[in-house]
């Protein structure tokens, strides 16, 4: 009763059998009316087991059904998530990996496929056209970079802000003695090694100037790059900021040339110039010192032809004599640095030159002296003085280089086009070049630029004009002059001269023409100086000749013309080239030929402004006479002059 009492709610419980069965209990009350308690219960019992065993049956039923079901939807959602998500996926996986391997394969086909992935799949394409196409664009624009580059004639090396090389072109390459590799992420300090050519003291990265300034700048001047063999070149140009459109500065750009030959250039042109204007002196003197040294000179060989001179007074004339002939060479000297100092030219033989020039200077010293001349050399078209001018000056210095003694080596031989590249000389001509080598100290570095300078010596008793005449001697044969010394060890002077087409047969017979033939006449000399006209026409009565006088050019050409025809006729004409304030020499030739076409006119000067004395045929006279002059040479023009047709 206890329990039907607990279970009146739902009026069922359990009960187990005296077996230990449990049996589940359902009862009901009966009263006789709802208000009154109920007076008996009516109940019935089932074992649990068997209201269970048909609910299990039904319950594993149901679970089997469930897992069939599960099993037939999870075939059917592999199958058709494979078909819609993952064969999808996996050809977009693998349209990006032949994206990233360079490739741009064709856009991949998704035939079911949800939404997202077709939008996915879309994107991706249309984002790896867009990278193919600038990936084109960029490869060409890194092609036309590299072409441009390349075909820069000037260097060109860029640098990160760091200072790192990040581009270099092959010109720059070639003078830094980099390679592009080697020097690509290197500090540009290792590759654009760059000091103070004077000093050697090392120059200011071009990069920190020009990222602290953020502007263009210019190289210092005398900047010498060392490239990595060692070797220095002269240097010039430019820095300048990389900058975005953004206006960052992402980097440098140096462009930077070789000018170690136009250095060079400059420095002989420098020379030239210095040597000019010490022409400027020479010739401002050099006439009217010649005049006066034809008066001094010409009177002194006329009274050494007295018979009654005594011994003394003809040593000291002889002794003036000398003093003379020193004064003319040293304005001859100076004349080599004038316009009018232009060679007046002969065909000759160098080693014969060189020989007697050096065998001169040498005679009595403590050196030797080796000469080494090749076979069959051209011949030259030379000043024969001034060239042995030059090869005995440099002789000399080789001399005084060697106080104790050593060996002079000479030598000549057609030049190696190699050799004449870098210098200022016609590449497409033929050179002679000639090579004086001492043992001697050496010339130190830093005044070896300096030795063709007017007035500059080492020698305590030097003049400072000896290697400037050398040089503008050599200048004005079209030819160059170059030095190489090593200290402590020799120094090599190498001259190189135009070869003449001509050949040695043709000096021979120009050689002929100076016989011992004389002249039948009168001789009309025209010069503005009194003293050197009269000396000249004393010296003319040395040689049976009568003389006419003339002071300038005006008066020659009416003497001239006066005498056309007369007896004895005026077999020879000698005209001063320059009367200041008067009719000079070419002018007056010139009308004198009018009158006379086969007049024979001698053409004389201490000093013009002209090329007439080197080129004197070409304006009508027969020979040269240089003042001053003495007796011989006067003879050697009579002799010519006589010739001349």
């Amino acid at each position: 009763m206890g329990q039907i009492r607990a279970a009146q709610r739902n009026r069922i419980f359990k009960k187990y059998r005296i077996d230990g069965a449990q049996r589940v209990i359902a009862f009901e009350p009966i009263s006789l009316s709802p208000d009154t308690p109920a007076y008996a219960y009516v109940w019935a019992g089932i074992s649990e087991q068997e209201i269970l065993q048909s609910a299990n049956a039904i319950l594993t039923r149901n679970l089997l059904l469930l897992l069939a079901a599960m099993i037939v939807t999870l075939i059917l959602a592999w199958r058709i998530g494979r078909v819609t998500l993952v064969k999808p996926i996996t050809t977009l996986a693998g349209f990006s990996r032949s994206l990233a391997s360079g490739a741009l394969p064709e856009r991949p086909v998704v035939e079911i496929a949800p939404t997202e992935i077709v939008t996915l799949t879309d994107t991706f394409y249309n984002m790896a056209t867009t990278l193919e196409t600038n990936r084109i664009a960029l490869a060409a624009e890194k092609e036309q970079l590299a072409v441009t580059l390349n075909s820069i004639g000037d260097a060109v090396i860029t640098t990160d802000t760091a200072g790192r090389v990040a581009l270099m072109n092959p010109v720059a390459a070639n003078l830094t003695g980099w390679s592009i590799e080697d020097a690509t992420g290197r500090p540009l300090n290792e590759v654009f090694n760059i000091v103070n050519e004077h000093s050697g003291e090392p120059c200011e990265s071009p990069v920190e100037k020009v990222l602290s300034s953020g502007q263009i700048v210019g190289l210092a001047n005398h900047t010498g790059l060392i490239s990595r063999d060692g070797q220095m070149r002269s240097i010039a140009d430019s820095g300048a900021p990389i900058i975005t459109s953004n206006g960052d500065t992402i980097g440098v750009v140096l462009v930077f040339r070789d000018v170690t030959d136009q250095y060079r250039l400059e420095r002989e042109l420098e020379k030239i110039r210095k040597i000019e204007s010490l022409g400027l002196l020479a010739g401002g003197i050099a006439h009217d010192f010649n005049n006066m040294l034809s008066a001094i000179l010409g009177n002194i060989d006329l009274s050494l032809l007295d018979s009654n001179l005594t011994e003394k007074t003809r040593k000291r004339l002889g002794d003036a004599t000398k003093a003379s002939l020193r004064a003319r060479d040293l304005t001859r000297q100076l004349l080599t640095f004038s316009k009018g100092g232009q060679p007046v030219r002969q065909l000759a033989s160098l080693p014969e030159i060189i020989k007697d020039s050096t065998d001169f200077i040498l005679h009595g010293a403590e050196v030797s002296c080796r000469y080494d001349f090749a076979d069959k050399l051209p011949l030259v078209d030379i000043d024969t003085n001034q060239i042995s001018q030059v090869i005995q000056n440099l002789v000399l210095n080789a001399l005084q280089s060697m106080p104790k003694g050593g060996v002079v080596t000479l030598s000549c031989a057609v030049a190696d086009g190699n050799e004449i590249v870098d210098t200022p000389l016609d590449h497409a001509r033929e050179y002679v070049r000639v090579t004086i080598s001492d043992q001697g100290e050496g010339i130190p570095a830093d005044i070896i630029d300096k030795i063709f300078d007017p007035y500059f010596s080492t020698k305590p008793q030097g003049s400072g004009l000896g290697l400037s005449i050398v040089h503008s001697i050599i200048s004005k044969h079209d030819g160059h002059i170059q030095v190489d010394s090593s200290p402590g060890l020799n120094t090599t002077f190498s001259i190189f001269l135009p070869a003449s087409a001509k050949k040695r047969q043709e000096a021979k017979v120009q050689a002929v023409k100076c016989s011992n033939n004389r002249l039948q006449g009168k001789v009309l000399v025209m010069d503005d100086e009194e003293p050197v006209l009269q000396t000249i026409c004393l010296m003319l009565e040395e040689f049976g000749l009568e003389s006419l006088k003339a002071t300038d050019g005006e008066e020659a050409v009416r003497l001239y013309r006066e005498h056309l025809g007369k007896d004895p006729p005026i077999c020879l004409t000698i005209l001063d080239l320059t009367v200041p304030g008067g009719k000079g020499g070419k002018e007056a030739a010139q009308e004198i030929l009018t009158l006379d076409p086969d007049a024979r006119i001698v053409v004389s000067s201490g000093y013009s402004l002209d090329t007439i004395m080197a080129q004197h045929r070409d304006y009508g006279f027969c020979a040269v006479l240089a003042k001053p002059f003495d007796l011989n040479e006067l003879g050697n023009v009579l002799n010519i002059s006589s010739t001349a047709s």
